[in-house]
């Protein structure tokens, strides 16, 4: 039974990955990432970490950076979460961050500090869907919405058979729900709970940030963790950047949005219902500090629009203290944002729409280090 469900959850994901894949209309939409331009130079190896949902994407974009670079400069990035990124960064640790919030104004105080008296600046490389994943032996075909998934991850919720549960479903097995969470700071976490806390109609009081305030469950570490402990536990459930449910094969559940009942037709993830979520993004920061405005995300007025989205940044010094890091960030940026681009809907990923793609390159282009004794610049 086992290996039937999950030769049936690799024909589900696949069908939907060939959605998201280069065999279709929205990869040959990225013809202007190929030749977008990478000044290659200054220091030879930098370092990042933080979010764990782009880490998929990172494997990408590393190798973008080698092959423009030619193999001559390098980056090491460890997903340790976004929280653990962005302390790392302030600590002056390592070169960037990468989170899939922004900073606070507190944080932003701090970056300044770490910049040597320059800005910080959140910038975006790629919009992530945000995959509800289950395990359930007897159900390959799961609906939820936003307000039961509320009661699910508060507790209230403890049985996959609930009525609330039920009618969504046809029938749901007589099985206890395992819930998993992010035991990490997470912006996954705080995505996922800001969606809950938007869309379900105040069935989630527990409030919004990187700690899961759900107080039940059982915690791992990165999205990595958190799916792993979905693949080996029935009836577990929990929310994974939707690379992660790929990589392992999980079920991911349908959405019923407020739009989505008056048509009567739950929302999968898909190239289409995704990109269709990313066209209500906001650029709301100022000047280059491109923070987007994600709230139009988690009630759809159009049926077919998948509401669980986040975009991840990199958080970088818009002028970095030292002269050899900042052409370097600049270099890996311009390959992120252009060639790095090219194959994400492979993986699960939605990648940056030219216009968002345009608004990212001229940022990073006004990028410049201090002066230093090499007398290098950005």
């Amino acid at each position: 039974m086992k290996r039937n469900r999950a030769a049936a959850a690799i024909s589900v994901l696949t069908a939907a990955a060939l959605v998201l894949s280069g065999c279709s209309k929205p990869h040959t939409t990225l013809a202007y990432a190929s030749g977008s331009r990478v000044d290659c130079g200054g220091k030879q190896a930098i370092t990042a970490s933080g979010s764990s949902a782009q880490a998929n994407a990172m494997t990408e974009f590393i190798a973008a950076f080698n092959k423009a670079c030619k193999g001559k400069q390098s980056i090491t990035y460890t997903p340790n979460g976004s929280g653990a990124g962005v302390n790392d960064f302030l600590a002056g640790k390592t070169d960037f961050a990468g989170s899939d919030i922004p900073l606070t104004d507190e944080q932003y105080a701090a970056a300044k500090q770490r910049c040597g008296g320059n800005d910080a600046w959140n910038l975006p490389v790629v919009f992530g869907p945000i995959a509800i994943t289950y395990n359930l032996n007897a159900v390959d075909n799961l609906v939820l919405d936003a307000a039961t998934l509320a009661g699910i991850f508060n507790g209230s919720i403890t049985r996959w058979d609930d009525p609330a549960i039920t009618a969504l479903n046809a029938s749901m097995p007589p099985e206890n729900i395992h819930v998993v969470y992010r035991e990490d700071p997470s912006g996954t976490s705080a995505n996922f709970q800001a969606y809950l806390q938007a869309a379900s109609g105040g069935a989630w009081d527990k409030g919004t940030g990187k700690i899961f305030a759900g107080g039940v469950g059982t915690g791992a570490h990165g999205n990595q963790g958190t799916a792993a402990e979905v693949k080996n536990t029935e009836g577990a459930i929990s929310y994974n950047e939707y690379s992660f449910a790929l990589q392992q094969n999980l079920f991911a559940a349908q959405i019923k949005t407020s739009a989505s009942r008056k048509s009567l037709r739950p929302v999968r993830i898909g190239a289409d219902t995704v990109g269709k979520t990313i066209s209500n993004a906001k650029i709301i920061g100022k000047g280059n500090d491109l923070v987007l405005d994600l709230s139009g995300f988690y009630n759809p007025s159009q049926p077919d629009v998948y509401p669980i989205v986040m975009v991840t940044y990199e958080i970088v010094c818009s002028k970095y203290p030292s002269a050899d890091v900042g052409p370097a960030v600049k270099a890996f940026l311009q390959a992120a944002v252009g060639p790095g681009q090219a194959d994400l809907d492979k993986h699960g990923y939605i990648p940056l729409p030219p216009d968002f793609q345009s608004r990212v390159f001229g940022a990073i282009d006004t990028m410049t280090a201090t002066p230093g004794t090499n007398g290098l610049t950005g």
